[in-house]
């Protein structure tokens, strides 16, 4: 009987492996700072400066960063690389002809990528934290690039600068004959310019970032929603109050 249950077990782990090889990798929890001021800003420089090269996100407008303490100064002295004006929205500096003749497709729009990755695995930023820390050098592929958590993806590493070059690590399991890689973790190759946790926090941002980019108001929203439900339960008590008032002398 024990050794029926640990053959089950080893079954469904090398299930479970060949399934996320298949899919990508389990998402990591990303980290929820939408209420940090200092991470946002960090995040909208990351986005500026790695990913607006390439995608747009043309439902979000320059001066909209004020939102987030950053000045109209500032916006146009650090953050205006594509356009002169704060009040125009932000568009990617590639040519989108060159895009696809390099890329095979057009790079998507990013406005609202961290609600629209949202899965099975996690949220969209789940999704987009694990997404931009698991890529590799592959030169199987055209841009030398992969990745675990979308595998073939046509995107390079844009921040591999600051991460460094690292490889997946994996461990052959068997069971009944089979045999599969599982992931294990990462081997790095070459530094980069940040440390694993520098780079860690730095995409956290970057992601922060965009899950605001998604719904600038989501903040308001929460805190509004906390006083409505508020006042919602002080009005139930009054009237609660007021009905016994009401009905005490009624027979």
């Amino acid at each position: 009987m024990k050794k029926l249950i640990l053959t089950l077990v080893a079954a469904f782990a090398l299930m479970g492996g060949a399934h996320a090889n298949e899919e990508g990798i389990a998402w990591d929890k990303a980290p929820n700072k939408t209420n940090d001021v200092a991470s946002l800003q960090n995040g909208a420089k990351l986005f500026v400066n790695y990913c607006l090269n390439c995608h747009s996100a043309a439902f979000m407008r320059y001066n909209r960063l004020q939102d987030i303490g950053i000045t109209e100064q500032q916006i146009k002295d650090n953050l205006l690389f594509t356009t002169e004006k704060v009040g125009e929205t932000m568009k990617a500096n590639i040519d989108p002809r060159q895009a696809k003749e390099w890329f095979g497709a057009n790079p998507p729009d990013l406005t609202l990528v961290a609600r629209s990755r949202a899965g099975h695995g996690g949220t969209g930023a789940d999704y987009l934290y694990t997404y931009l820390r698991t890529f590799y050098r592959d030169d199987t592929k055209a841009t030398g690039w992969n990745n675990l958590a979308f595998p073939s993806v046509a995107m390079p590493h844009v921040m591999w600068e600051l991460q460094g070059d690292r490889r997946p690590v994996y461990e052959k399991m068997s069971a009944h004959g089979h045999e599969t890689e599982v992931f294990k973790g990462w081997e790095q190759v070459t530094p980069g310019k940040m440390t694993p946790l520098q780079f860690d926090e730095a995409v956290g941002d970057l992601v922060n970032y965009l899950q605001w980019m998604a719904e600038p108001a989501q903040n308001t929203r929460v805190r509004v929603g906390v006083w409505v439900l508020l006042f919602l339960l002080m009005s139930v008590v009054f009237t609660w109050r007021l009905n016994a008032s009401y009905w005490k002398d009624v027979k």
